[in-house]
């Protein structure tokens, strides 16, 4: 718990820091690759000194962001397996969405939605972390035939688009949901949004500091 009795720690420092790392990286590749994969967006190539550097540049951003998402793996992924309760808030989804549900079964820390997202990401990062590596070139490439390079292009695209997409979702429920984002800029949420939000969580941490 925070020193301030209306608010609960939710993320240390290390996390948020764990976190951004992983958001900044992810946008520069995000820019950087729809640069490379189109000439409608060349023009972001100014954003990393030129076509030459942007090429250079946008894998080694990727090991970086692979390497740091590794560790919101290891420190999440206890937390988020899917639970019967999920599955059945799950079912109320449509309520929620409309601020108008009751009698929810109380959810931990993560709710079916950030489960997800989780999940999705756990399958995506590692897809673009090893099509790139096929792909990428002076470096890898050169050891792959290149039909196995041309699945890799296309395995690549595909997982970029997707991530792209997932993570607008992640991006629009933290905004959606008032009160998300401070949790990974301060590192902590109201009471009353950890008990309305998370209930199950906010019993457990209660519990564990004697509130």
């Amino acid at each position: 718990m925070s020193n301030k009795t209306n608010l609960v720690a939710r993320y240390s420092a290390s996390e948020r820091i764990n976190h951004w790392l992983v958001a900044i990286t992810f946008v520069m590749l995000a820019f950087s690759g729809l640069a490379l994969f189109h000439p409608a967006f060349f023009f972001l190539t100014n954003l990393f000194g030129g076509g030459s550097w942007t090429r250079i540049l946008h894998p080694f951003i990727g090991v970086v962001m692979f390497v740091s998402f590794l560790g919101l793996i290891a420190k999440f992924i206890g937390q988020n397996h899917i639970t019967k309760a999920d599955l059945e808030w799950q079912k109320h989804l449509g309520d929620i969405m409309a601020n108008k549900a009751k009698n929810l079964p109380e959810i931990g820390k993560y709710n079916i939605g950030q489960k997800y997202l989780f999940w999705s990401l756990v399958v995506i990062i590692p897809l673009l972390m090893l099509s790139g590596f096929i792909i990428w070139r002076p470096y890898f490439a050169l050891y792959f035939p290149v039909d196995i390079i041309r699945v890799a292009v296309l395995v690549h695209a595909v997982a970029a688009f997707l991530a792209i997409m997932t993570i607008i979702v992640h991006v629009y429920a933290a905004i959606w949901t008032k009160g998300s984002i401070r949790a990974m800029t301060r590192g902590t949420v109201t009471t009353a949004w950890a008990r309305h939000h998370h209930p199950a969580w906010y019993k457990e941490i209660s519990r564990e500091n004697k509130l």
